[in-house]
Order: structure tokens, then sequence, then C-alpha cells
């Protein structure tokens, strides 16, 4: 645990926030567990959702997929129009975090990897981002973490300083980037864990 006290919370969303993974959507459409395996990482994979969250143009996306794998277009689509079907919901325990920080006080806000136009649908029917002081979104700036630059544009529109901030995130090349710009980190397996850190900072009551 670094030394400087913490002053602001800076969380990511996807994984630490809220439960995220393209199989929640696809184990809908897709009966064989084989079939599906190999579509989320041959067709529709992260790497290539990663595109859109860094600001690809989404119809340019599907387009080009679909002439790739053409007997999968209908699937493709769904990406496109179901996606918000791929976030099931809370991270168990990480909303209440968020509700206790806010409740004492501490200045919150996130950067998350997400595409524009998903994050706009996603966003108006989670009321816990209210209590976010500012959320900067990958697909928005068209700047996508682990790159240096998103994180010095968050510092920078925050107003904080990335030795008084604790960045949270799961991704290892996430945490390592923010790390060597200064920030102090957390690598997020669970609520439970976190928790446990929060409260050894003097963030929360134990």
């Amino acid at each position: 645990m670094e030394g400087c006290m913490v002053e602001t919370v800076v969380f990511d969303v996807g994984r630490v926030l809220f439960r995220w993974d393209l199989r929640y959507l696809y184990g809908k459409l897709i009966d064989d567990p084989d079939e599906l395996e190999w579509f989320v990482s041959t067709v529709v994979t992260e790497a290539w959702h990663f595109e859109h969250d860094a600001g690809r143009d989404l119809a340019e996306m599907i387009a080009e997929k679909k002439l790739q794998y053409p007997n999968h277009a209908h699937l493709i689509d769904a990406y496109a129009t179901r996606f918000v079907e791929s976030i099931p919901g809370p991270v168990p325990g990480s909303l209440e975090l968020v509700e206790r920080l806010d409740d004492a006080g501490v200045p919150l806000f996130a950067i998350t990897n997400f595409a524009d136009s998903f994050w706009a649908e996603f966003r108006s029917g989670q009321p816990i981002f209210d209590r976010f002081r500012d959320i900067v979104v990958s697909g928005t700036e068209k700047l996508a973490k682990p790159d240096p630059a998103i994180f010095d544009l968050a510092a920078e529109r925050f107003g904080i300083d990335p030795a008084t901030a604790l960045f949270i995130d799961d991704n290892p090349a996430n945490i390592a980037a923010a790390r060597g710009l200064g920030w102090q980190v957390y690598h997020f397996h669970d609520a439970a864990a976190l928790k446990r850190d929060l409260v050894a900072r003097g963030l929360l009551a134990s």
C-alpha cells in the first residue's frame, strides 16, 4: 500500500462494478457450448469489441465482420442491438462500497473502456453513477486504457493529483499503466478484499 493519503477514488466499471462477459448475451442465442466458445473466441471477441471501446465506428465494424462471417450475420447484429445484455448486473458487493464511500464524503470518479453509444444506453438505467463526480469514457474520447493518455486526460479533467488518487481496476495492464504514471492502484478481484483495503487506508470505517 502506497504511502500518500488517498483523497479520491477512481473506479473502473466493467468487472469491477458490473459483471460483463459476451457469453451472457450469446449464451442466450447459441445453445451448443462448444459453438459458443468458438464464436466468442473467433467472431465477436473481446479484442474486436475493444476496437469499439476505443472509438472505432460500430457500423463499419459490423459490416466488415459480416463479410468475414456471412453465415453468422444475425449473431453479429446482436452485438450492436443487444450489447447491454452482456452486462447482467452488479459485481456482488461493489455498489455498496461506492455508496459507502460517497456517503463518507470521498470524491468518486471513473475511467471506463466503454463504447460511447453503448454507454449512453447503459448509464441511463444505473443511478449508482449519480454518485460519481465525473466519468471518462473511452469511446467518447477515442482513447482507451491502458493508453497513458487516457489517465492523463482523466487526472486533468477531474482536477486531481494521481499521487493522492486510488485507481481500482481488474486488468493488470491498466493497473501497470496507472502505476507507471504515479497513481496509487488496487488490482480488483472481489468486493470483500477491496473493502478490507479501503478500511486499511482509512477510507471506510471497519
